[in-house]
């Protein structure tokens, strides 16, 4: 598979047209990569512009592309939610990773009410920065045209209003159903927002937020999955269910 390289500010270009990788993406290439001229590439700008290409000069600071093929990739619909607790260590960054190369579209911080890790003003500023880092790098391994959203921190009540406008399944082992239950219709564009809670597991009093705010309370399995775990298997599930694996 060719190498993908990502250019937030990839213009519209035709085919024909070169392409000049700058930077850390030309580092990237040139010097981990090691790309040599004639060898095919492909370039996005996260913003569904797809471009095959191949190499037609590479320096250590900039790396050339010629483009051959021109693709606009629809953004995917439904798009897929994950609201993720904040968790200690890098248990809530293991998740994110693994959900962008899933398919994610959107990805919200949630500073749940058992969060070990909390995040102040600055500590939000920093830590929403990271999330989008890892982001990029897991669409980038992934070849994704559309790289998901980074939002700001979200509370219990951000996300429960969430569930007048789209399908909120908040994973819990202790759920009633189970998401292998749920029929996910393809044609039903809503969004559809999975609520992972931390490690100590979501507060009843959050449950009953999200419940009487119309989220459907569902259980993956007969096992506890770790906060690192849960959000990526159930999108799978969902992959699955929605056709697009």
């Amino acid at each position: 598979m060719a190498l993908h390289f990502q250019l937030d500010e990839l213009d519209d270009s035709a085919v024909g047209a070169g392409v000049t990788l700058t930077g850390a993406e030309a580092h990237h290439a040139a010097a981990v990569r090691r790309v040599r001229v004639g060898e095919p590439v492909t370039v996005g700008n996260g913003r569904g512009l797809w471009l095959e290409g191949e190499c037609t000069a590479v320096a250590s600071k900039h790396v050339e592309l010629v483009v051959r093929t021109r693709t606009v990739v629809e953004r995917p619909r439904p798009r897929l939610v994950l609201a993720q607790a904040l968790a200690k260590g890098d248990r809530d960054e293991l998740a994110i990773q693994a959900a962008t190369e899933l398919g994610v579209d959107e990805i919200v911080p949630w500073q749940a009410a058992r969060s070990v890790s909390r995040w102040d003003a600055a500590k939000a500023v920093k830590g929403i920065a990271r999330w989008q880092t890892i982001v990029r790098e897991a669409g980038k391994q992934a070849h994704r045209a559309w790289m998901p959203h980074v939002t700001g921190v979200a509370t219990t009540a951000d996300l429960a209003a969430r569930a007048a406008h789209a399908r909120v399944l908040v994973l819990e082992p202790t759920g009633a159903g189970r998401l292998t239950g749920i029929r996910f219709d393809p044609a039903d564009v809503r969004d559809i927002v999975l609520v992972v809670g931390p490690e100590g597991g979501i507060a009843p009093e959050e449950l009953a937020a999200l419940g009487d705010a119309g989220a459907a309370i569902v259980a993956l399995g007969d096992t506890v999955l770790r906060t690192s775990t849960a959000g990526p298997a159930a999108l799978a599930v969902i992959d699955a269910a929605l056709g697009r694996w």
